[in-house]
């Protein structure tokens, strides 16, 4: 509306895709959107440390796949600490990661073939490791699961 209280018809640019609701508090170049209430914002805390907590856990543990939970915990704490999520947007491993999923809903190319290795090394030392026939095949069952969820993610083109 203009101050005649008309319409005003003039062109006006849009707004960036990840830009924040009317309330919400953003950084600029963020896609930090933090929700409105303090306790969904701690809960958002909370779920982002339990996830940052697991993708480090799964950098030594070959059950746990590490990338994905830097992903959910990004995108907690794009709800529930602006701090946080512009830190680990900075963060020079787990930065590019993040942007490069939100960006482009991919993976670089050259990258899954060094997770397929890297995934099959771990798991197939694992597999080596353990006594029990039982573990054998749930180590196994989870590197199926896991090699086709890598599997199915489209590699960005170059």
């Amino acid at each position: 509306m203009n101050g005649s209280g008309l319409a005003d018809n003039r062109e006006t640019p849009k707004a960036p895709e990840n830009s924040t609701a009317p309330g919400q508090s953003s950084t600029v170049g963020s896609a930090s959107q933090l929700h409105d209430s303090p306790l969904v914002r701690a809960i958002y805390l909370g779920l982002g440390s339990l996830a940052l907590l697991l993708a480090v856990l799964g950098i030594f543990l070959p059950i746990l796949p590490t990338t994905p939970f830097v992903l959910l915990a990004a995108a907690c704490f794009a709800r529930g600490s602006e701090r946080l999520h512009d830190e680990l947007l900075a963060h020079r491993t787990a930065g590019p990661i993040i942007r490069e999923w939100r960006e482009h809903r991919s993976m670089p190319p050259g990258v899954k073939p060094w997770a397929f290795l890297l995934m099959g090394l771990s798991f197939g030392l694992s597999i080596l490791l353990v006594d029990s026939g039982w573990h054998r095949g749930m180590l196994a069952g989870i590197a199926i699961v896991l090699a086709l969820f890598l599997w199915r993610i489209p590699v960005r083109g170059k």
